[in-house]
């Protein structure tokens, strides 16, 4: 059975390394690595990879200048971070190891590396991290006074509005958190029970769907958090109500 809370592994004093925590390590070791093969391989004439990489960004830049224009420059860095961050760690899971090598304690598999996204601590971080440079990119952009109109007004009906607005960047948080968190431990579930049954064969087509959901779902929050940041940075022009 997968556990809801990542296990520990080890203590650094009073802190707890978890195989989560441990995953995101895997993640970011993954991601490092390559991007400095990457690079160090540029060329006029590029390879495989170098052609895939330069195709993956050349899409992304293009959607965000679609709906972001000018300001895609400024959004594209951190729209591209989370998509490839959170597909990686989505794609972890399905490492051969991952999840399956461990110890046993009380007669329970720990394993020493979980996928990082199946932990409601990282989706919830990610997403914080999301908000927060949304909003701060939003002042850098359009300046702190016409940031502040959107929340606050003297006019009562804009003030409700905004008030809304500030109830919406809460629940933003929360949706972003748990539908990736959701989505990536059920997956766990559902390949760590078809398995048991399973061994060979049946649990591909599974495999192939956590796959396909392990990429959309860094879609989708990449996609959101770019359709967030766009919104705010665009100057706000609250509208004027008149009563008769």
């Amino acid at each position: 059975m997968v556990s809801f809370i990542p296990e520990s592994i080890f203590s650094l004093g009073s802190i707890s390394i978890t195989n989560t925590l441990l995953g995101t390590l895997l993640v970011d070791i993954i991601l490092i690595g390559s991007s400095v093969l990457i690079t160090k391989k540029l060329s006029a004439i590029p390879n495989f990879f170098q052609n895939v990489s330069e195709y993956i960004i050349e899409i992304f830049y293009s959607l965000i200048e679609s709906v972001a224009q000018n300001r895609a420059l400024l959004i594209f860095p951190y729209v591209m971070t989370f998509f490839l961050f959170i597909l990686v760690a989505n794609w972890s899971g399905l490492i051969p190891g991952v999840g399956t090598i461990g110890f046993f304690e009380d007669e329970k598999l720990i394993p020493l590396l979980r996928s990082a996204t199946s932990d409601l601590n990282l989706t919830l971080a990610l997403a914080i991290v999301s908000s927060i440079a949304t909003h701060i990119l939003s002042i850098r952009v359009v300046g702190f006074r016409d940031y502040l109109s959107r929340y606050l007004s003297l006019n009562p009906i804009n003030l409700f509005i905004g008030i809304l607005e500030i109830i919406s960047e809460i629940t933003k948080v929360i949706s972003l958190s748990f539908r990736l968190f959701g989505n990536i431990f059920a997956g766990e579930v559902v390949l760590l029970t078809v398995s048991s049954i399973f061994a060979f064969i049946f649990p591909t087509p599974f495999l192939l769907l956590e796959i396909i959901i392990g990429m959309v779902q860094a879609l989708v929050f990449a996609m959101l958090t770019m359709a967030f940041m766009a919104i705010l940075t665009t100057h706000h022009k609250p509208k004027e109500v008149t009563t008769t």
